[in-house]
């Protein structure tokens, strides 16, 4: 019987240019990507993880005819319990890692949340007193919505990962450099998926935020503190992946 377990997975981050690359993935021939970009499967706290049934997760993709299946679920990578229940489930799975720059990230989560009113404070108490509301969350510290800050520490997340996955199993790439120059970027990406070489596309700019007014900007004030805030991380980071920002 054919394998049919999920190949590898966009794990993170939101608001990383996930789903910009999704849409380029859509492109590669040698891949049977999910009909759906977010699957939510290995965040749903609702599964009897003791006993999953992959069943259900298995029918949101085509049938794969020797292709890789896929998909992108970038709070995989900061959901407690995800990354082992990936583990668990194909301890073989590739790991794609879409990171940017976490100040512009932050940025970009609240005005995703305020337009469409999740978040009702302003940025500058959200990333700093709006913290505390994480510790009243369930599960204790973490919150799909609220997460300004805490999704942007990517060296404490990705040095867990390593933890799980061999490092030749994790391909660590910058929006950034997708969004400049997606070439390069979708070059590394074929190659770590075995995929055959392809001419490079344009540009594209995909799911690009809400324009409206969100009575606020982006401060020099906000960028120093966020800096500061990701300071010990933000070297962690460059120690694991040579990935740096700022």
């Amino acid at each position: 019987m054919p394998d049919e377990r999920v190949a590898f997975i966009v794990a993170g981050v939101q608001k990383g240019g996930t789903t910009a690359l999704f849409d380029y993935l859509g492109e590669e021939a040698g891949l049977a990507l999910s009909g759906d970009k977010e699957l939510h499967f290995f965040d749903d706290d609702a599964v009897d993880w003791a006993r999953p049934d992959y069943r259900a997760y298995h029918a949101r993709f085509p049938p794969a005819d020797g292709r890789l299946r896929g998909e992108a679920t970038p709070i995989y990578l900061y959901w407690p319990g995800s990354l082992e229940r990936i583990a668990a489930y194909n301890p073989a799975m590739k790991l794609v890692v879409m990171l940017r720059d976490p100040v512009a990230r932050a940025w970009s989560h609240w005005k995703m949340e305020f337009a469409r009113g999740a978040e009702m404070h302003p940025f500058a108490w959200c990333i700093r007193q709006g913290r505390q509301r994480l510790f009243a969350a369930e599960p204790w510290g973490v919150h799909r919505e609220f997460s300004y800050v805490e999704r942007g520490f990517y060296g404490e997340q990705i040095e867990r990962l390593n933890g799980l996955f061999p490092r030749e199993q994790v391909l660590v790439l910058r929006a950034e450099d997708l969004r400049a120059d997606p070439g390069p970027s979708l070059a590394r990406l074929r190659a770590f998926l075995g995929l055959t070489p392809s001419a490079a596309p344009s540009p594209r700019e995909v799911h690009v935020g809400q324009e409206m007014d969100y009575g606020a900007q982006l401060t020099d004030e906000d960028v120093a503190h966020l800096r500061a805030v990701y300071a010990r991380d933000a070297a962690r980071l460059r120690d694991l992946t040579g990935v740096g920002f700022g």
